[in-house]
């Protein structure tokens, strides 16, 4: 499941909640665990549908295998979209900030969880943003491409030599592409 949100206003909130979460002990903290239990992904990081069904493929396949390089699948999805190996600047890039303006929420269920309904997970989702779900073809609009180009370091070549639809798409199959391989 994944929904995306704009705006919302509560980036702030949602960070300390996992950081809360991921700290505590005891039953009310499993509690806690599972009302933040998704995958929180700045979108303005995300080039296309295609680049985060990839990561969230590749965190699935990893977690399958038992070759997880983070704690769960919903942080292995922000350590695949990052273009180098390191997991805290993962998280630190394409996890929810005091900066983050749109906001992707995915939930990955294992097969044997109950089956929850879209509508029971949107619910779940709701309590923990503030926001307006808005549809996937909105975040287009929403990427920061600068920012995409400078984690993948690309350079200024790109839009020297391409018009601006040219290098988006360009952009979009190198983060694409930088997904799809990390697992090789």
């Amino acid at each position: 499941h994944a929904i995306l949100f704009y705006p919302f206003s509560n980036p702030d909130k949602i960070k300390q909640r996992i950081i809360d979460a991921a700290k505590s002990k005891g039953h009310e903290a499993d509690e806690e665990r599972e009302a933040v239990n998704f995958s929180f992904i700045d979108a303005s990081l995300i080039t296309s549908r295609l680049h985060l069904e990839t990561a969230i493929n590749q965190a699935i396949l990893a977690e399958s295998q038992g070759l997880l390089r983070t704690k769960t699948v919903h942080s292995e999805i922000l350590f695949a979209l990052n273009p180098t190996n390191n997991i805290t600047e993962a998280i630190r890039r394409y996890g929810v900030s005091g900066t983050t303006k749109a906001l992707l929420v995915v939930q990955i269920m294992n097969s044997s969880a109950t089956t929850a309904s879209i509508s029971d997970v949107e619910i779940k989702m709701k309590k923990v943003v503030n926001g307006t779900i808005v549809s996937f073809d909105e975040l287009a609009r929403l990427t920061d491409w600068n920012t995409v180009e400078k984690y993948h370091k690309l350079g200024n070549e790109v839009k020297e030599k391409l018009d601006a639809t040219q290098a988006r798409a360009f952009i979009d199959n190198v983060a694409v592409s930088s997904v799809a391989m990390k697992s090789v």
